[in-house]
């Protein structure tokens, strides 16, 4: 079970909820032996910004606000969970991520995709783009 108790996790998830310029934030572990998991990194720069933060020697949890337009005339806010899982992490700590990622999301319950990703290429904001709008119904656009 991972310790997700932090208080400023919470206060990072409602302020990445809110109208704040924070549109993202990263979950570490305390160390390499550790379930304790503390908020390490906000930001206001999307995706491409999160993916800067992220390490391929570490497992990480992030919470990310994205915007998109369907059409001219409307603008759909969404959230995702990303559970990165770095091509260099150890087998032990691979092993525990999906049982921790039960308990990240009690914390971090209000989003419309999970995104499991070890590499860049698994972060595309255009693929997943696509894939919100897909699970979100209505799409005017053919996709």
């Amino acid at each position: 079970m991972a310790d997700v108790s932090a208080p400023e996790i919470a206060e990072a998830y409602q302020d990445v909820r809110s109208a704040s310029d924070t549109d993202w934030l990263l979950l570490d572990y305390e160390s390499d032996r550790s379930d304790r998991l503390v908020l390490t990194a906000t930001g206001t720069g999307g995706i491409s910004e999160l993916q800067n933060a992220l390490d391929d020697t570490r497992a990480s949890f992030a919470y990310v606000r994205l915007q998109y337009a369907n059409d001219k005339e409307s603008k759909r806010e969404k959230f995702i969970l990303v559970i990165w899982i770095g091509k260099s992490v150890k087998v032990m700590r691979k092993a525990k991520v999906s049982i921790h990622a039960a308990n990240v999301k009690q914390v971090l319950p209000a989003y419309s995709l999970d995104v499991p990703a070890s590499s860049g290429d698994g972060l595309n904001e255009e693929a997943i783009v696509i894939k919100l709008r897909k699970a979100g119904g209505a799409s005017y656009d053919g996709v």
